[in-house]
């Protein structure tokens, strides 16, 4: 059952829904939720339209942990913005999505409670951070999720499951009560079946709000009921992004391109900066907010707390103990382009290339309506593949620039690999042009006609 069908649901068929997802959640074991993994009772709040919740969105009375042991047993005394939005609307938050810890992965495998898996094939990565949210998803234990998306996290795992990813323009969304991994960066999201569900999950949760410093004050029209897929388009597409994408992506670009031009759309070809310079602005800017958010994890205020040996002792023992890995390395790199004599070689540099990068995408935006992109280099890589951190960094490539420029953009699937696993595409808009970007979705989606 799509969004959209379910919200003409009566009470009675509501309460039928969500009993039903309730029994296949306990009968899936693909570890998309939080509660699979620790063998308790699926989260709830509310009767409304079940909504899966990524772990790191704050609900009232929820464990709220963003998959990482430093959290366990915080129950969040409040809610977000985006779960006050659902309930207004009749939705509910309905079970924790399984998430890479404090949102830093592309997998789900740096989650404390184990990995999340891909509902296509078991032994492929779902992807991250909000892997749990598109397996669901695409799994059919939830009709919609939340996710968060700081340089892909919304997008690469829609693409690698096969479902819809939507990453709002910054600020169009209010980021009040979820858990910041880059401030600068973050942005919340829905991920559907459909590209009209994603309008819809998409027009309940934004809007100003106040209680958010970074929340854009402008004009908001709701997408929904203005969707037009007839609408004719002039799409660029990035030739230098395309060269280090593997066949099947290839392929899949190819076929797209050419549905859109029978659709009546203009194709132009343009070209952007290296990825590896877009990379590197990246995450040393997502690493130098990191440092700084995640220092209030401390033992003092909230959450886990070991050592007994004094204040310095339960620092070291509580964050040692607490952070994953990975969100150990992000710290430590983030800390270090932070310090004194490395700020200006690092962080004031990235900080330039990230405003180059914004400058080409206004460049293009002058002659296309949107850009069309690969979402990722390859499609879902099997577990283990990732040898090095900087192997997993690579699979965000297509992604992390539309969160360095603050940019909307949405991934559909589009075709499948050899293997039968899914292939998504990405399309990039300007800011605060939602409607442009899901008119283009929605053209593709009728065009391709993709089937699961």
């Amino acid at each position: 059952m799509t969004l959209k069908e379910a919200l003409t649901l009566a009470s009675d068929d509501i309460k039928k829904l969500r009993d039903d997802l309730t029994t296949k959640i306990k009968e899936n074991k693909t570890g998309a939720y939080v509660e699979q993994l620790t063998s308790t009772d699926i989260s709830t709040t509310g009767h409304g339209i079940p909504i899966a919740i990524k772990d790191n969105i704050n609900v009232k009375n929820w464990e709220i942990t963003c998959s990482s042991n430093i959290l366990k047993g915080y129950i969040s005394p409040y809610n977000a913005t985006v779960i006050n939005n659902l309930e207004k609307a009749g939705l509910s938050p309905f079970g924790r999505a399984n998430m890479d810890e404090f949102a830093m992965g592309s997998s789900t495998e740096s989650s404390c409670y184990g990995k999340t898996l891909n509902p296509i094939d078991n032994n492929k990565v779902p992807g991250g951070s909000s892997g749990g949210s598109a397996a669901a998803v695409a799994g059919g234990i939830a009709i919609a999720a939340l996710g968060t998306d700081t340089g892909g996290s919304i997008r690469q795992p829609a693409a690698y499951c096969g479902v819809v990813g939507m990453k709002p323009t910054y600020g169009r969304v209010s980021r009040y009560g979820i858990t910041a991994y880059s401030s600068s960066l973050d942005q919340c999201g829905p991920i559907t079946q459909n590209v009209e569900d994603a309008a819809i999950l998409y027009d309940i949760i934004s809007g100003h709000d106040e209680k958010d410093s970074t929340s854009a004050n402008v004009d908001y029209e709701a997408v929904t009921p203005k969707l037009d897929a007839n609408k004719k388009l002039t799409i660029a597409v990035i030739d230098n992004f395309i060269d280090q994408a593997s066949p099947a992506i290839k392929n899949a670009f190819t076929k797209s391109i050419k549905a859109l031009e029978e659709a009546g759309h203009k194709i132009i070809h343009k070209n952007m900066l290296d990825t590896g310079k877009i990379l590197s602005s990246y995450y040393i800017v997502a690493t130098a907010e990191a440092s700084a958010n995640l220092s209030r994890f401390d033992g003092v205020r909230y959450g886990n707390r070991k050592g007994e040996s004094g204040l310095k002792d339960m620092y070291v023992q509580t964050k040692s103990q607490g952070f994953g890995d990975e969100v150990q390395k992000r710290i430590m790199l983030g800390s270090f382009v932070l310090s004194s004599g490395y700020y200006d070689a690092y962080y004031i540099k990235a900080q330039k290339v990230r405003h180059l990068i914004k400058d080409e995408y206004e460049a293009i935006f002058n002659e296309a309506d949107l850009i069309l992109s690969p979402v990722a280099p390859t499609t879902a890589p099997e577990f283990g593949s990732f040898k090095t951190s900087l192997e997993m960094y690579l699979s965000d490539i297509y992604t992390i620039s539309v969160n360095l420029a603050g940019l909307p953009a949405i991934s559909l699937p589009v075709d499948k690999d050899e293997n039968g696993m899914p292939v998504g595409l990405q399309f990039i808009a300007k800011a605060y042009d939602e409607q442009t970007m899901f008119d283009g979705a929605l053209s593709l989606e009728k065009a391709i006609n993709y089937k699961k």
